[in-house]
This record gives structure tokens, C-alpha cells and sequence, in this order.
């Protein structure tokens, strides 16, 4: 289908597209990417007046390795992220991750941002930003905050991020130790049934940190406290993997859709989180 009429707008910088958002109120909405949106928009789901690019601003581009916090701006795609050799070192799970996302054509355009941004729950971002322990800096008429990763997801599509805010920057500690995402799906280019981010420490053989954070299984990202605390101390057998899945199986809430029922969904979380911690622990 064809879009409803509508007013193209491209700042080529944070301030002016804050300034059209500010002039145009509910009627405005911005695009990064556009793999979410425009969709939306040609099927007249969505309406908007006032559609502001973000593509043309330098500003919100870029990764920066400051040490071992990682910085990454709001408009770099899912390609760059595989293609950028120094990321790939600091955090090798998220060029892991990206390379699991949709397909080459939508990872040219899809942006970090616009994957975290817009609190869909099948997105796979989110989840591993909470397992990163990742902060979310947003840019509004009042100034500049963060949030944390895993207090920003709400319930499905609302986040903490306030509707005259853009989402501008994401940074994090460049993780240490074994890291996995692994991720379940019904065909190439499709969301995750199921996927799991984990990042686990070794020290003398045994646990010393533990960070799981599950994808598509509930309205909002679900980082499981209680099945990294599962792993904490142990050897990583089968007692502590077996506590670590039946304590994440508690944090979760599938329903039922086109994937498969809510058991199913439950089953397949279980196995790609045993994946996922068997090969974070051979590489930790």
C-alpha cells in the first residue's frame, strides 16, 4: 500500500530535529532505519504528519573505544557493527548478534538506535544491551540523560524514552570473559522465537559473573538476575545450567502467536539458553 500523505523532514543536526518534534507535537515522528515505521505506515497502522529523518546527522554516528567503555551512536547500522574490527575485539557478541538479524539488505539500513529505540520485543538489541548492562543516553528540549538498559522497556513498544526525546548515543563496559547469543527462528530474515544473550567470567575454574538476558519471550527484554545468580560460584555441570534455565523458564511470559504455543516457546528457550551458556563457558 501507498502511505498516507505526509511532510519529509532531514535536520543535520540533534538540535533541529528536536526543534520540528517540539513545532509539531504528536505529529511528528522519527526515523532512523525505517525497517519498523515506514512498514507501519504503507500498511496506514501509522499515521505521521511529519516524518524526521535522522540520516543525515554526522553527530549520531561513529563507534569510539574510550578505553574499555564502548560507545556507539544511535545511527550506526547492524553492518557496521559486524564490519568494525575494534568492536569486534572489545565486544565480539554484538558483531555475533548482528549477524543473526534479518539479512544483509535490511543490516545495511537498520540502525542500533532504531532496534532499541521503539521497545518492540522481537527485537534483538534490547536483550543483549540488558545483558551488557548497557546505557541509553536520550537528548530532549530539557537536556541530555541516561538511562539504564535494564530500566528502560516498559511493556511492549513504550519505553522510558519521553516522546520529545531522541535516542542518541548507547555505551557500555567492553564485556570480559565467554560470550554467546544464540537465537532461534523459523527461517532467515525472521524475529527470534527464542534467543538468549549470556556473558559469563572464569576464575579458577568456577563462575565469578554471569549475565543472561533472554529475547521475544515476554512484552519487554527480560535480563534473568536469577539465572545468572543460578551460575554464580559453580563449575558451570549440569546442576547449576539446569538451575539457571528453570530460573530464567520463572522470569519469562510467552504467549502464544505464529511461532508456536506457549510450551513450545518455553522448550525452545530452554535449549538455545543451554546453547548459549555451554559456548559463553568454552570461550570464557
Amino acid at each position: 500500500m501507498i502511505p498516507a500523505p505526509f511532510e519529509y523532514h532531514r535536520p543535520d543536526s540533534v538540535e533541529a530535529a528536536l526543534a520540528i518534534i517540539s513545532q509539531h507535537g504528536d505529529d511528528a515522528r522519527v526515523v532512523a532505519g525505517g525497517h519498523s515505521l515506514i512498514p507501519m505506515m504503507k500498511l496506514r497502522m501509522a499515521e505521521v504528519p511529519h516524518l524526521v529523518d535522522l540520516q543525515a546527522i554526522g553527530t549520531l554516528k561513529g563507534i569510539c573505544i574510550d578505553g574499555s567503555r564502548v560507545h556507539i551512536g544511535a545511527m550506526v547500522t547492524q553492518h557496521e557493527l559486524i564490519v568494525d574490527a575494534a568492536l569486534a575485539k572489545a565486544a565480539p557478541i554484538l558483531r555475533e548478534a548482528a549477524l543473526q538479524i534479518a539479512d544483509p539488505q535490511v543490516r545495511y539500513m537498520g540502525t542500533v538506535g532504531g532496534n532499541v529505540a521503539n521497545g518492540d520485543p522481537g527485537n534483538d538489541m534490547p536483550g543483549l544491551m540488558q545483558a551488557l548492562d548497557a546505557r541509553f543516553t536520550l537528548q530532549g528540549p530539557d537536556g541530555t540523560r541516561e538511562v539504564a538498559a535494564r530500566e528502560f522497556y516498559e511493556a511492549a513498544y513504550m519505553t522510558a524514552r519521553e516522546d520529545d526525546e531522541i535516542l542518541t548515543q548507547v555505551s557500555f563496559d567492553a564485556p570480559v570473559g565467554g560470550q554467546s547469543y544464540e537465537k532461534q527462528k523459523r527461517k532467515i530474515g525472521d524475529y527470534a522465537t527464542a534467543a538468549a544473550a549470556v556473558i559469563l567470567t572464569k576464575t579458577d575454574g568456577k563462575v565469578s559473573g554471569a549475565s543472561i538476558a533472554m529475547t521475544n519471550l515476554s512484552d519487554t527484554p527480560v535480563w534473568s538476575e536469577a539465572a545468572g545468580a543460578a551460575l554464580a560460584g559453580s563449575d558451570c555441570g549440569k546442576a547449576a545450567v539446569d538451575a539457571a534455565v528453570a530460573a530464567m523458564l520463572g522470569d519469562i511470559d510467552p504467549g502464544e502467536d505464529n511461532r508456536g504455543p506457549v510450551e513450545f516457546k518455553k522448550h525452545a528457550a530452554a535449549v538455545i539458553l543451554r546453547r548459549a551458556i555451554a559456548r559463553a563457558w568454552d570461550r570464557a
